[in-house]
């Protein structure tokens, strides 16, 4: 279910290097969640560095929207980069089991191809 690698780097390095990877396989960051700073900011200790980023490729969410509304909810896809036992880790829950959920055998090849997108990404970002 989780697609998930160890990087090189800090955090802050590793969510430029994905940044860079998402705009280079023509997808878009929708949005960065510093769930550290978040959870700090609520008055909650919380240590570890976790940064998730949103995003998406319009048109491949586009055909998924339109086949099954109810979808959106597993919309825009995720990329988490964390820290976890001293290693920074970058992680995604895989399209293809994500989206087998809603029964939608026809937005199979959607998922496939968003998946090896996210894959790639993840690579890049780790190497």
């Amino acid at each position: 279910m989780l697609y998930e690698k160890d990087a090189q780097g800090t955090v802050d390095e590793v969510v430029a290097r994905v940044e860079t990877a998402v705009a280079a396989n023509q997808f878009g960051v929708l949005g960065i969640h510093d769930l550290k700073q978040k959870l700090n900011a609520k008055g909650l200790d919380f240590a570890p560095e976790c940064r998730i980023l949103e995003v998406c490729n319009p048109a491949k969410a586009k055909t998924v929207l339109e086949a099954d509304m109810s979808i959106s909810n597993a919309l825009p896809c995720r990329i988490s980069v964390y820290e976890d036992a001293g290693a920074v880790k970058v992680s995604t829950l895989k399209p293809t089991q994500l989206l087998a959920l809603f029964g939608r055998p026809e937005l199979d090849p959607v998922a496939q191809e968003v998946e090896a997108t996210l894959v790639r990404i993840i690579d890049a970002a780790c190497e």
